[in-house]
């Protein structure tokens, strides 16, 4: 007993999601997407650069995969 309140609870926050979402906007979503500013920087590391003696995992590789 006492499931019923609960369960009609569900079921209307289960509806605003599916019928009532969150507007998109879409002038954020094309900045974000069309290379607008962004926070994210991607970095890279040259493998050249590496020390191979200070590296303890070195002797696992290929000469290939250098």
């Amino acid at each position: 007993m006492g499931r019923g309140r609960a369960k009609a609870k569900q079921t209307k926050v289960a509806r605003e999601l599916k019928y009532g979402g969150p507007q998109t906007d879409f002038d954020r979503l094309q900045a974000e997407l069309g290379g607008g500013s962004s926070s994210y920087t991607s970095t890279t590391v040259d493998t050249d650069d590496v020390d191979d003696e200070d590296d303890p995992y070195a002797k696992y590789l290929n000469d290939d995969e250098k």
